[in-house]
């Protein structure tokens, strides 16, 4: 073996020395040392099925020698083969070893041995001729041996959910220790049999069990090994019993929401229709209607927009994730609902009442006095030197991202003349521009006044020309390397879909302006976050919403 390369990689002599020390995992100490080591065990096996797949038997037995005592030895231990799929790899090993032209006495005992264990594996007791007696006997209980195992795993289930849900409502007891003791050694014998149909009504009671210990009983693997099957939908969970997961084992929170960030970096926005429906799938909105879990979830959106400078998809998803946390949170019923301040307990409440508003509650006629009250109400913080932090402002801008919906209103009423549009064109300049210092903010309202009073102008005219629109971006000099770049990107998008002349040339000037990969990706984002509001409220503007699907269709296949 020492000659091998390939061997000490898989640590075999570890591995084999583990399944003779298991033996079957009669005792308590060897049933927990299994349990904690099937996660490492099962990605050897995989890795052992990699290497011998391509091999024949003679040759991968000739590299592993003792492959047939490691097999072997697993596959009579119930806590490996019951766990996730190991059965079916050590199916596959077993498998790779077979001779299919035996050549000698060895080799067709070696085949033998293959298939009585294979059949061990499927639960088919007639090779075993030490599994005769129990097969009698479960004929004579007029069941199959499929049917037997099946109602002997539902039987325990249900006494350990019954002693369980007994115990829980006794309250308070002497034997508090001994049964958080149980409820531990419990949820460990739980983790090979996670995936097990059967096994979810035991999961959702021990999920949903607290004892009176203020520490923590379920083993962190079993709440691992849950987590880990709920994400990747191998089992199903009531929402109750998911909830008390995250709040009782952070990682799994944190695992559930970077799971969730992968899955929407990993496909493409064409339709917010599919980023909601897959963060609501998620469970995250609606457990977030708990204040922890809720600050905790920001907290992760926070890093990762950090981590990506803020781009568009990261904002984009998080406003989608914070209308359907609002629609969970409306949803309560009032007696259970949470105080505002318990989830935003360090901001100015004022600020977040009038941001949590969605628009369609409102008359549009209402819109242009409460986006400057919103507006009012953010430059006084931002000016407030108490709040002159990076830190403080931040907070208030990633507040105000949360809620982007109004920011997206904001310029459309400004494109409708529907507003004031100073007010609102200093709320658009701090969101895009939240590190200026105040004449640093001055300068970038004057050069997006500049951009905004040309493209007033150009608003009614009959024959717009592209060369028209080029002027209103150029009024402002360097607008390529200066930080409002997004800003006017913005002002120029709703101009196209709210302006009867810019609706001729939308397709047109999309195309020149989007010859940069980030600014297509964010007049993208605008678009399908205007799209997705107009669904929601029922926009009835049927040339707006037609433009909007055109010039996605065109979009996405530069995307």
């Amino acid at each position: 073996m020492a000659q091998d390369t390939a061997v000490p990689k898989l640590n075999f002599e570890y591995w084999l020395d583990k399944a003779i020390e298991w033996g079957q995992a009669t005792t308590l100490e060897s049933q927990k040392d299994v349990c904690l080591h099937l996660p490492q065990l099962q990605e050897f096996l995989h890795q052992l099925y990699e290497t011998i797949k391509h091999l024949s038997s003679t040759i991968a037995v000739q590299q592993f020698p003792l492959i047939g005592q490691l097999l072997g030895r697993l596959c009579w231990n119930p806590f490996v083969i019951g766990y996730d799929e190991s059965q079916k790899t050590l199916m596959w090993c077993l498998c790779c070893l077979y001779s299919s032209e035996p050549q000698n006495a060895v080799e067709l005992k070696a085949n033998s041995w293959i298939r009585s264990l294979l059949c061990h594996l499927l639960c088919s007791p007639k090779w075993e001729s030490n599994e005769a007696e129990t097969s009698t006997f479960i004929s004579a209980l007029g069941y199959t041996s499929e049917d037997y195992y099946c109602h002997l795993v539902k039987n325990m289930v249900v006494s350990l959910v019954t002693e369980l849900r007994e115990n829980q409502f006794n309250g308070l007891n002497i034997q508090e220790s001994t049964s958080a003791s149980r409820v531990n050694a419990v949820s460990i014998f739980c983790v090979p049999l996670i995936t097990l149909p059967d096994l979810t009504p035991l999961l959702e009671t021990l999920l949903l069990y607290h004892g009176g210990s203020s520490k923590e009983i379920l083993s962190s693997e079993f709440l691992e090994a849950v987590n880990e099957a709920f994400l990747k939908k191998k089992i199903f969970l009531p929402e109750s019993a998911v909830f008390s997961l995250w709040l009782r084992h952070l990682p799994s929170l944190e695992k559930a929401t970077l799971h969730l960030l992968d899955q929407l970096f990993s496909v493409q926005l064409n339709s917010l229709e599919e980023v909601a429906r897959v963060i609501k799938d998620s469970l995250l909105p609606q457990a977030a209607s708990y204040p922890a879990i809720f600050r905790i979830i920001n907290e992760i959106f926070k890093n990762a927009l950090m981590e990506t400078d803020g781009t568009s998809e990261v904002v984009t998803i998080i406003q989608v994730f914070t209308q359907l946390f609002l629609q969970a949170y409306l949803n309560e019923h009032k007696q259970h609902k949470f105080p505002l301040k318990a989830y935003f307990p360090y901001h100015h409440q004022p600020l977040v009442r009038g941001l949590i508003r969605r628009p369609f509650e409102l008359p549009s006629t209402r819109w242009s006095q409460h986006l400057k009250h919103i507006s009012d109400m953010v430059k006084a913080l931002v000016e407030d030197r108490n709040v002159s932090s990076l830190t403080g402002l931040f907070e208030i801008w990633f507040l105000v991202a949360c809620f982007g919906e109004w920011l997206d209103i904001a310029a459309e009423q400004l494109m409708k003349a529907a507003v004031e549009p100073d007010a609102v064109l200093w709320l658009l300049a701090f969101y895009y521009c939240p590190k200026h210092e105040n004449q640093q903010r001055t300068q970038t309202m004057v050069e997006a006044e500049a951009v905004y009073n040309h493209l007033m102008m150009l608003f009614s005219c009959a024959d717009l020309s592209l060369k028209d629109l080029e002027a209103a971006v150029h009024r402002v000099a360097g607008v390529e390397q200066c930080c409002n770049q997004h800003l006017i990107t913005h002002l120029l998008t709703s101009f196209l879909l709210f302006s009867p002349g810019g609706h001729k040339l939308a397709q047109e000037f999309i195309y020149n302006i989007t010859e940069k990969t980030d600014t297509i990706k964010e007049v993208h984002n605008l678009l399908i976050r205007t799209a997705y509001r107009f669904n929601q409220s029922g926009e009835k503007n049927e040339r707006t919403v037609k433009l909007l699907n055109e010039l996605l269709q065109k979009l996405t296949l530069k995307v």
